[in-house]
């Protein structure tokens, strides 16, 4: 930065300049100039301070032959575009280049060199005057191109890099004037995130170099993994090389059980860890190296093959510059002090010195005569141009920025009154104008443009560091990420070419916890990151398909989870069968109450002019042994998978077959109770309660039991339902009552008749007769009871197909214990004692016993 004084007693004001910085540099004249700003030197040595004396200017050392390649690269694409007839011209470029030896205080005064003039005087202080340059290429570091993009940024002065990724430089509002050709970190961690998530590697660690570069990288890649993974843990790595700090970040790569690791920083910071792993033999580490390491030629040799090879990293996308290297060769040293930097490089290449610097006695003189060809250091090689093509695309874009804006017809222009920029008074604002919307061809193929941020297109190669012939290590070329293609896989990988430096051969597992399986889900550890889980099975009737689901599913209503829990299938289906051992033995038993109701029936039929048979009305006897029958078969319609129609006829012909069997033994109750009551005296109750009276009377009863059926089945009528609410994994059929009302009636009213039948019973029971029916009615309605009584616990507590075969045990009981009760004595004295089968037997008074 120059300085100037001046005095306003002075009509004339002039300035003039106290001193100069002592920076290192390359300049050519032209027409315009752009300036640039390349890390020649890699260490600044700072003077002490006194404050007693003016201090010495700050000292560059160990100079870098890659960065000098790049400040060449600038020249040599300025004097492309000179020589070319299509791109400006009439008018000559020049460059005033300048070396930051790594240092944001160097590179900050040479870009206050840029910005100032650099004559002896100065005497336009309204600043109204050409400016000294109109863009710069550079810096290659963000955080001095952050630094400076703040202060040129109030000047609209357009500022180029071709190697600052810093995220944060994205930002126009706060950098309007910055523009690069390198892609932000913003792409490479996407770029990272793709190589991670082809793998599998949800466990990595992290380390960064502590500059704007690494912290924003940092940040951006915690926000990006968040989505796929977990970082393990976190290093920063120290400014000042500490050996201390260098170990316990070993330390923590060690304990860690992260496989992967990621590292964004420069290679000056990595040089100590890379020592220090060698040291501890740090293997079976797969580490992902950023752009600013990926290619660096300080980290191939023999000791680190071990250790790194098999690095994958994010590199700049290469080009070719034809013509390049010649005239790279044609360097020569110059006298000019201006061109200072083309000496010193120089006498770093060929370890002389020139004799007006004072060279010693022991020092080699430099003859000018040196051959570059000879001199085997990274600026003749030209096999790998990365950064060095950023630089020659960084001029280009400027040029043709520039052309573009020389190229305006009057009238037309975007500036005040549809004005141009005429080239004696340009101003950096107008080129910065164009340089937004530059798009153009290299003569490569490559398309150059900035996006709303100025960022340029993100394309990468991703290289592989293997094994080279003379053992060290080289970096190979396996795949590309390229920001353009549509979708979201935009990484394309060769893997049968990645060397893979693990034992196995095979990419390396880096996971904090195996994935899930198909039939568990997710749970966090508690504290743990989200990529430390435990897998649970999914509960009953859940199931996850996928692997590492954080949840199970819940299967549709007819189907159920397979004993893997991978799968839904149908739930089987259950209800009381024909073909399963119970409804085998339930039918059985139906159809033999059938045929032991047949078989009574046949028997009362031979002997139906018997006085057993005749007594209380014979035609009750043979309507009840029907009802009977019915009733055993009215079992069988439980069996089997419920139907519309089995549903309204299995409780329509319970109900009304019970009602017609208890009717029939109410009649016959009464009929013991009128016939004894006829034999008193004066009594003609008989008359009125004959044979007819008797059928109508069961008439009645059933009609009422038919009425309620009616109802119910017009209302709400049973209908088959799939239960399941009571045990998950399978349906069970059954038939939905429809109306419990409706239920409630017929079974009520079945008890009803049974209970008054059983009170005339009870109280007829013991009647003077040889042989009383009222009692074997009373012990029948005792048993009927206590069937149905104990039926509906027992039914409410059944499970699934059981609550069906508890109702069918139920009718089967009730209608065993009707038929033996009052039919089994009766053919006990047809079939074995025909002699009691008589009137007088009948009519006879009972002998008493002494």
């Amino acid at each position: 930065m120059t300085t100037f004084s001046y005095s306003a007693t002075v009509p004339n004001i002039t300035c003039r300049l106290w001193g100069k910085f002592r920076l290192n540099k390359m300049y050519h004249p032209g027409d315009v100039v752009f300036g640039g700003l390349f890390a020649v030197h890699f260490f600044t040595v700072f003077p002490d301070l006194s404050f007693t004396s003016e201090p010495e200017q700050p000292k560059c050392e160990r100079l870098d032959p890659e960065g000098f390649q790049f400040a060449q690269t600038m020249a040599f694409a300025i004097e492309e575009i000179n020589q070319d007839a299509s791109l400006l011209p009439n008018v000559t470029l020049g460059y005033h280049l300048f070396d930051n030896c790594v240092k944001l205080a160097v590179a900050f005064r040479a870009a206050m060199s840029l910005i100032s003039s650099t004559g002896g005087t100065f005497s336009d202080l309204g600043c109204t005057g050409h400016p000294p340059i109109l863009g710069i290429v550079g810096d290659p570091a963000s955080t001095q191109s952050i630094a400076m993009s703040r202060v040129l940024g109030l000047f609209r002065l357009p500022l180029v890099s071709y190697y600052a990724t810093c995220s944060c430089l994205s930002n126009k509002r706060e950098y309007p004037s910055f523009f690069r050709t390198i892609p932000s970190d913003a792409f490479q961690v996407k770029a990272m995130i793709q190589i991670l998530q082809q793998y599998h590697w949800t466990w990595v660690g992290l380390i960064v170099s502590d500059d704007d570069y690494g912290l924003y990288a940092a940040r951006t890649f915690h926000m990006e993994m968040s989505g796929f993974g977990c970082v393990a843990f976190h290093e920063i790595l120290p400014r000042d090389n500490s050996r201390a700090e260098v170990r316990r970040i070993v330390a923590t790569i060690l304990r860690s059980t992260a496989r992967v690791i990621v590292v964004f920083s420069p290679s000056s910071y990595l040089v100590p860890l890379a020592d220090e792993l060698v040291v501890q033999q740090v293997k079976e580490r797969q580490w992902i190296a950023s752009e600013a390491w990926a290619t660096s030629s300080a980290f191939h040799t023999n000791q680190l093959l071990s250790i790194l090879g098999g690095t994958l990293g994010i590199a700049i996308r290469r080009g070719e510059i034809k013509g390049l290297r010649e005239f790279l060769l044609q360097l020569l040293p110059d006298s000019h002090p201006d061109n200072n930097m083309i000496t010193l490089f120089w006498e770093e290449t060929f370890g002389c010195r020139f004799q007006q610097q004072g060279a010693g006695n022991d020092s080699q003189i430099c003859t000018r005569q040196e051959d570059l060809g000879t001199a085997k250091t990274e600026y003749n090689d030209v096999s790998n141009l990365r950064a060095a093509y950023n630089v020659y695309k960084a001029v280009y874009a400027l040029a043709h920025a520039l052309h573009n804006l020389l190229s305006c017809e009057h009238g037309k222009g975007p500036f005040a009154g549809n004005t141009c920029a005429e080239l004696h008074t340009l101003q950096p604002w107008q080129l910065l104008y164009y340089l937004e919307r530059v798009n153009f061809t290299t003569h490569y193929g490559d398309r150059v443009s900035f996006d709303e941020n100025g960022d340029a297109l993100a394309i990468y190669d991703v290289l592989n560091w293997q094994a080279a012939p003379d053992g060290t290590i080289e970096a190979v070329t396996v795949g590309t990420y390229d920001e353009a293609i549509p979708g979201t896989d935009k990484l394309t990988l060769d893997s049968d070419r990645i060397f893979w430096n693990f034992e196995s051969k095979t990419p390396p597992r880096s996971v904090c916890s195996e994935p899930c399986p198909p039939g568990t889900r997710r749970t966090t550890r508690k504290g743990e990151p989200v990529c430390c889980f435990d897998c649970l099975p999914c509960a009953d009737g859940q199931i996850t398909n996928t692997t590492d689901s954080s949840e199970c599913y819940r299967c549709p209503p007819d189907f159920w989870s397979n004993e893997a829990r991978d799968s839904c299938e149908p739930k089987p289906v259950e209800f009381l069968s024909f073909e399963e051992p119970l409804g085998m033995c339930l039918m059985v038993t139906s159809l033999l109450g059938v045929c032991v109701c047949l078989a009574v029936l046949s028997v009362f039929a031979r002997h139906r002019s018997t006085p057993v048979v005749r007594a209380n009305n014979s035609e009750l006897s043979f309507l009840l042994l029907l009802a009977l029958a019915l009733c055993f078969l009215c079992a069988v319609l439980f069996i089997g998978q419920p139907q519309q129609w089995t549903c309204q006829l299995r409780h329509v012909v319970f109900g009304l077959a019970f009602a017609l069997c208890i009717s029939c033994i109410l009649v016959k109750t009464i009929v013991v109770v009128m016939a004894f009551r006829a034999t008193l005296p004066d009594n003609n109750v008989m008359r009125w309660f004959g044979a007819a009276q008797q059928r109508s009377t069961v008439v009645v009863f059933t009609a009422v039991q038919a009425s309620i059926c009616v109802v119910w089945l017009t209302t709400a009528p049973p209908t088959p339902y799939k239960n399941t609410h009571y045990q998950n994994s399978r349906i069970i059929m059954e038939c939905a009552l429809g109306s419990v009302v409706g239920f409630s009636c017929v079974f009520g009213y079945i008890g009803l008749l049974a209970a008054i039948c059983f009170l005339l019973a009870f109280l007829a029971r013991k009647l003077p007769d040889n042989f009383n029916e009222a009692k074997f009615i009373t012990f029948s309605m005792l048993i009927f009871c206590a069937v149905w009584i104990s039926f509906v616990p027992a039914y409410v507590s059944s499970p699934g197909k059981y609550t069906v075969a508890v109702e069918i045990f139920a009718i089967l009981a009730s209608s065993f214990g009707l038929l033996v009760a009052i039919f089994v004595p009766k053919c006990y004295i047809i079939l074995l004692h025909p002699e009691k089968n008589t009137k007088k037997a009948m009519v006879g008074r009972p002998t008493s016993k002494k």
